[in-house]
């Protein structure tokens, strides 16, 4: 999301009650022109990015997704994975996708036929990147064979799409999906909801809802913009994947019995 800058010109402010008069008359401006230019070039970089703090500070979650600092209590507990807080709705399923290498990188909500996938990313802290991302994604698809159109959502500006899908039996065919993004302070939380909830908005209702409780622990480790914020297993399925695999581990060769006949 770009921001415009406003010229503003440096000003310099003197309490004439702490400057003595033979203070100013003797005071020199010891720039030459090209520090003198830098100098303001400086500032006005600074006053531009505390106007694009500010501009980032005031973005829509008026009613979230939440981050870490501003998230309120809930009646409902939330489920720990790490980045992510997630509320489990009532006939909702949460699963968790897992790479090749062990890690944790989304978070799936499932309702019946419908899903969300959550992914949160780290993102600059004075600007957002949805509307960067957006635009990617939808120039990617429609020069793939896919289409992606924006439209008013819950969220602000989405994507309502086709994505290119291999389906066996089939071959490829296009699958109705919606790209929903929230920019957050230093996060950018992206959610996809497929299945009937692509297209239906009655369907989507209750995953938006839970999208909307999600809360987003940051952190403050430094981390390149577009990482994907690390993702955990809550703390009660690490516990149950550690007794399974120590179940799983072969007994020790004990004291051994013949019977002789």
């Amino acid at each position: 999301m770009a921001f415009g800058r406003k010229k503003v010109e440096p000003e310099v402010v003197v309490d004439p009650d702490r400057v003595a008069g033979d203070d100013l008359e003797n005071f020199e401006d010891d720039l030459d022109e090209e520090d003198r230019a830098l100098e303001d070039a400086e500032l006005l970089a600074e006053l531009a990015r505390q106007e694009r703090e500010e501009r980032l500070a005031t973005l829509a979650r008026p009613e979230g997704p939440w981050d870490l600092a501003d998230a309120p209590e809930t009646e409902t507990p939330r489920l720990d994975l790490g980045a992510l807080q997630v509320v489990v709705l009532p006939d909702t399923d949460v699963r968790l996708e897992v790479s090749p290498e062990g890690e944790v990188v989304a978070a799936t909500l499932v309702r019946g036929e419908s899903a969300l996938q959550l992914n949160v990313f780290a993102a600059p802290r004075t600007e957002g990147i949805w509307a960067e991302v957006r635009a990617e994604i939808r120039d990617a698809l429609n020069g793939g064979g896919g289409q992606a159109d924006e439209a008013d959502g819950a969220f602000g500006t989405e994507l309502r799409a086709k994505v290119p899908t291999e389906v066996p039996g089939q071959g490829i065919v296009l699958s109705p999906a919606r790209f929903v993004g929230v920019d957050g302070p230093r996060w950018f939380l992206r959610g996809l909801l497929t299945g009937p909830a692509a297209t239906e908005d009655a369907v989507a209702q209750p995953l938006l809802a839970a999208m909307k409780e999600v809360v987003v622990v940051r952190g403050a480790d430094p981390m390149a913009v577009r990482d994907p914020l690390p993702l955990a297993l809550p703390a009660d399925a690490v516990q149950q994947a550690e007794e399974q695999a120590a179940g799983l581990q072969m007994p020790e060769r004990g004291p051994e019995i013949t019977e002789t006949r």
